[in-house]
């Protein structure tokens, strides 16, 4: 027969001692949540969750308990989040527009928690991190349908800012309007020149004059503050709830899978690993023949993709131009430093400013 009392005692014991591993297990927590918040990384780290989870399955035997333990694995997970949740709820998100810009919208998806700043232009937003009144900045560099985002190429360029997460979105326009405006009444749409890009063909079979905005949550605010049924915006129907207003009309964007691509830009890189497949990379090659074909030979040369390269000028000398790098592989291995070397007699500068595991859809 069992002794009910010993059995107990023992689990007396096992209690006094997983609130001792508790307590430590969460101190560690919280410097994870103090390095996301540093580096600009979101709560949420799925492959980080089942590593974790896979991992510690092994250590149990007994296939009954074992379903258990991932109940208990799960929920030891779902506490630390909410832990780092209350860390990090102080941190400071950057971004270009006013409260409603697809920017803030995604960016409270992505840092749970957090504080959104709104800042009048991509360089303030930038600027804001780079002076400490922000912690990330989070800001668009390339749309589906309407191409790279320029100006923030240029600040990554110029700037000293590392991006240590890219983020994969939906955008869905709409067209928004004073409630009580009908179609045949706007004349006029404003918003965001790529919004406006996005939905060109929109814009000219309806007859609509295009008038460029700031921002698409701009655009919705100078359409509820002018109060007149000829004139609609081009953004988000969650700016349309902000501002008042309604929505005439939803999906115009011209491509059915329309997304918009965000970067995390933090003062603080991430700690590199042999998980990060990806990199962002910026350089200049020399003023000789063939210095930009050996750069990126180079580059394949040591089993890199290049998903992407593009060229954008200085701005300091005329047509002398720097190029923007996406690739596939780690940068971090042995073979991306010797890549990183055999670059050099070709180039004058090479800065990597990103490198992450995976882009994640949001």
């Amino acid at each position: 027969m069992a002794d009910i009392n010993k059995a107990r005692a023992e689990i007396n014991e096992c209690d006094r001692e997983m609130a001792r591993l508790f307590e430590r297990r969460m101190t560690a927590v919280r410097q994870v949540a103090e390095y996301k918040r540093e580096r600009g990384l979101p709560i949420f780290d799925g492959a980080r969750e089942n590593e974790v989870v896979e991992r510690n399955l092994e250590l149990v035997s007994d296939s009954v308990i074992k379903e258990y333990y991932v109940n208990f694995l799960k929920s030891s997970i779902d506490v630390s989040k909410s832990y780092q949740s209350r860390m990090l709820n102080g941190i400071r998100v950057a971004y270009s527009g006013v409260p409603g810009a697809f920017a803030d919208i995604v960016a409270r998806r992505v840092f749970e928690g957090g504080n959104t700043v709104p800042y009048p232009d991509f360089a303030s937003a930038y600027n804001a991190v780079e002076k400490g009144e922000c912690d990330t900045a989070f800001l668009p560099i390339e749309n589906s349908y309407n191409g790279d985002v320029g100006q923030v190429m240029d600040l990554a360029f110029f700037g000293g800012l590392y991006i240590n997460g890219v983020y994969h979105a939906e955008i869905v326009q709409n067209l928004l309007a004073v409630k009580g405006t009908t179609m045949d009444e706007v004349k006029e749409v404003i918003s965001h020149p790529q919004a406006l890009g996005q939905c060109a063909g929109y814009i000219s079979r309806r007859g609509f004059r295009p008038v460029e905005a700031v921002n698409t949550a701009v655009a919705a605010e100078t359409v509820a503050r002018l109060g007149r049924h000829d004139t609609a915006a081009i953004g988000s129907a969650e700016a349309a709830a902000r501002y008042g207003l309604k929505v005439l009309e939803s999906h115009i964007n011209e491509s059915g899978t329309n997304a918009t691509r965000f970067a995390v830009f933090s003062r603080v890189p991430k700690e590199q690993t042999i998980n990060d497949n990806n990199f962002i990379m910026l350089f200049t090659v020399k003023n000789e023949p063939g210095s930009l074909g050996k750069a990126v030979s180079a580059i394949g040369e040591h089993g890199f993709n290049l998903r992407a390269l593009k060229s954008r000028p200085t701005k300091k000398l005329s047509w002398n131009y720097y190029f923007y790098a996406e690739g596939e592989g780690c940068i971090n291995s042995f073979e991306g430093r010797r890549m990183l070397t055999q670059l050099e007699p070709n180039c004058q500068s090479v800065k990597v400013i990103g490198s992450y595991e995976k882009e994640i859809n949001i």
